[in-house]
């Protein structure tokens, strides 16, 4: 049969899961997931569980020792932690937001870089009216940029009065109306920790509360742990269970107010057996399961109140908000597992398979799948409702680093919503569409109208992916492909080649995808290779300005990059680049801040921010606004960005201006 990820075979694992998953077509809607009955149910599945993985042990252990080999240990290496994956939200947890877009690109005020149109993502700046509130090593900061002001507020810790911050880290910051919420996660307290403050309309911030949802880490290289649709606070908490190890009520998710200390038995349980989801395969003794948890907070209510909802399956995840729904990608980890413990070779396994838990608070669905999606920018929920999804035969999902390490061939998922069901069918044949191999390291891809665009080493794609006929147009700009953005209805390859920073337009109109300007900033590289340090405000169809962090002399430029940046800003006029100019940090601005947590800038301390016509650069503690000043020649127009004016908003927390 011919394989979704290679020509002209499918590798030996993949092959042998198509063969044996229910290939079947079944025309108008499927049942939905069914949760487990009660707690006695899913308890006796977690020990019938728990029960074969000890008999493998035994089995396995018995015949090393026939054979004169070393014993296992049953100490696996699995990685303490995931990032961000979904799960089925719960009744009642939000209306379908607006309608969805599916197109990459920010809101119309948003100043955050965003995968999808009206779907927020926790972030280190936001601007609620007239002021920016700012995320940066353990503290809150807000600076008034309303008229044409620019002027330090205030600064609060990110953390409660008596919180110890030892061992948390702060580092995802969203806002809805007056309420500013910091998303971090405890390694003291074990779990993800809310932190809500009220902002004044001068403002001045007021811590509110504390809370604590019981999970392991969901840190990602490239996603982020939270998103905002409307006034719902949606995040991933991940619970791992182990096959030998003991589960107990005290261990699953659970949320607390925080009163002062770290009491276990102040957690109440918020996700019953009748909230958690599964498809119908054994579980595989060998590995750990994952409870993958979406909870749903209403920061409409003064007092928080959160709903959570889970998918139980493998350790390996990836997940995407839209518009309308969460889905939450999980598989299998074959290269995880001890060697001596590989199941049977005639043993079936699950590979993967998908969630969706619509917003609407309707009944969540599954589909078995095959392969891995490489981030969540792999998703589109698009408007003819189908799901998409870039996929690679191998990889981890998305925990810490796992988006870098995927591997192998690689086929486009195209399935309708009404695909997903009750779990037990599988994605069709002709859902698969094969692709050209990529060269081995990271993968970028990024939807943009409608064309998926993806890239590794120095090559890259373009796919009308609606289109049943449409072929693979390669694309050679001659640099590394380290971030795919879009510049509107079109895009942009960014990455270097040597020491200088290249820019490659690509024009997306009609059936063709083609070169357009090119742009080269010499000896520099990116200074932050998240999707929040690119922005981009369109003008036009194919005019607009972007900004990106950069560092120069070919500095690192990758997380928790530490030292000076400056911020690169280019115009962009029928897709050809001209360069305006950059804002720089000044090193000798640099001071000693008296951090107590989050002293290590994993997610980034530099972004262009765009607010009507000005342009600010956060690089930082500093926030540098810049001025475009028109001049050149007769009929030749040169714009050029000039400093206007700098502040140093951390000052003012050692100033003593704090407002607590």
């Amino acid at each position: 049969m011919p394989s979704p990820f290679k020509h002209p075979s499918w590798p030996g694992l993949l092959l042998a899961l198509a063969a044996a998953l229910p290939w079947s077509a079944h025309a108008g809607p499927r049942a939905t997931l069914q949760a487990y009955a009660s707690e006695e149910q899913f308890n006796a599945a977690l020990a019938r569980w728990q029960e074969r993985a000890k008999a493998l042990q035994q089995e396995r252990r018995r015949a090393s020792d026939m054979s004169l080999q070393a014993a296992p240990s049953g100490n696996m290496a699995y990685p303490s932690s995931a990032p961000p994956a979904l799960a089925p939200t719960p009744a009642k947890m939000a209306k379908a937001a607006a309608e969805s877009s599916a197109k990459a690109g920010p809101a119309a005020d948003s100043i955050t870089n965003v995968q999808t149109a009206g779907v927020d993502e926790g972030g280190i700046v936001k601007r609620a009216g007239d002021h920016l509130v700012i995320l940066r090593r353990g503290r809150l900061f807000t600076v008034r940029v309303g008229g044409d002001s620019l002027a330090p507020v205030a600064a609060v810790d990110a953390f409660g009065p008596g919180v110890d911050p030892q061992g948390a880290w702060y580092d995802e910051l969203l806002v809805s109306g007056s309420t500013v919420v910091v998303v971090g996660y405890s390694y003291a307290r074990g779990g993800t920790e809310i932190g809500l403050f009220d902002l004044q309309r001068d403002g001045r911030l007021h811590y509110r509360s504390t809370w604590h949802l019981r999970s392991f880490d969901y840190y990602s290289s490239r996603n982020y742990a939270s998103r905002l649709v409307g006034s719902k606070l949606i995040f991933y908490t991940p619970s791992q269970l182990q096959p030998w190890g003991r589960i107990t009520p005290q261990g699953l998710p659970g949320l607390r107010r925080w009163q002062g200390q770290a009491t276990p038995n102040e957690f109440e349980r918020i996700l019953p057996a009748t909230r958690i989801y599964r498809v119908d395969d054994e579980f595989e003794p060998t590995e750990p399961l994952t409870l993958h948890t979406v909870t749903s907070c209403d920061l409409a209510a003064r007092e928080m109140r959160c709903e959570a909802t889970a998918a139980l399956g493998p350790a390996g995840r990836v997940f995407y908000v839209s518009n309308g729904s969460v889905y939450v990608w999980t598989n299998t980890l074959p290269h995880w597992r001890s060697a001596a413990l590989r199941p049977v070779p005639d043993r079936p396994r699950a590979r993967s398979a998908v969630f969706r838990l619509p917003l609407d608070g309707s009944a969540p669905s599954a589909l078995k799948t095959a392969g891995v999606p490489i981030d969540q920018m792999s998703f589109l929920e698009d408007d003819s409702g189908h799901l998409n999804v870039l996929l690679r035969e191998n990889g981890a999902g998305e925990g810490m680093w796992g988006s870098e390490h995927s591997r192998g061939g690689m086929a486009l998922l195209r399935v309708p919503l009404d695909a997903l069901g009750d779990g037990q069918q599988a994605a069709e044949r002709q859902h698969y569409l094969p692709l050209p191999e990529v060269p081995a390291g990271p993968v970028q891809n990024r939807y943009v109208s409608d064309w998926l665009l993806w890239g590794s080493g120095q090559q890259a794609w373009a796919l009308r992916y609606g289109e049943a006929s449409a072929a693979p147009q390669t694309l050679s700009p001659g640099h590394a492909i380290e971030r795919i953005e879009a510049l509107g209805a079109h895009a942009v390859l960014v990455g270097n080649r040597g020491s200088d920073l290249h820019m490659s337009a690509v024009r997306l109109s009609g059936a063709q995808a083609e070169p357009a300007g090119h742009h080269v900033q010499s000896g520099a590289r990116q200074g932050e290779t998240r999707s929040h340090g690119f922005f981009y405000r369109p003008m036009g169809d194919e005019d607009g300005l972007l900004g990106l962090p950069i560092l120069q002399g070919g500095g690192f430029g990758g997380r928790g990059a530490q030292g000076s940046a400056s911020v690169m800003f280019l115009r962009t006029h029928e897709l050809d680049f001209q360069s305006l100019g950059d804002l720089q940090a000044r090193p000798e601005s640099a001071m000693n801040d008296g951090c107590r947590a989050s002293c290590m800038d994993w997610y980034g301390n530099a972004r262009p921010i765009f607010i009507g016509e000005r342009m600010f650069a956060l690089m930082g503690y500093e926030l540098v606004e810049g001025r475009l000043e028109r001049g050149g020649w007769i009929g030749v127009r040169r714009e050029r960005l000039n400093e206007r004016r700098r502040i140093n908003f951390g000052a003012i927390a050692s100033r003593g201006w704090e407002d607590r």
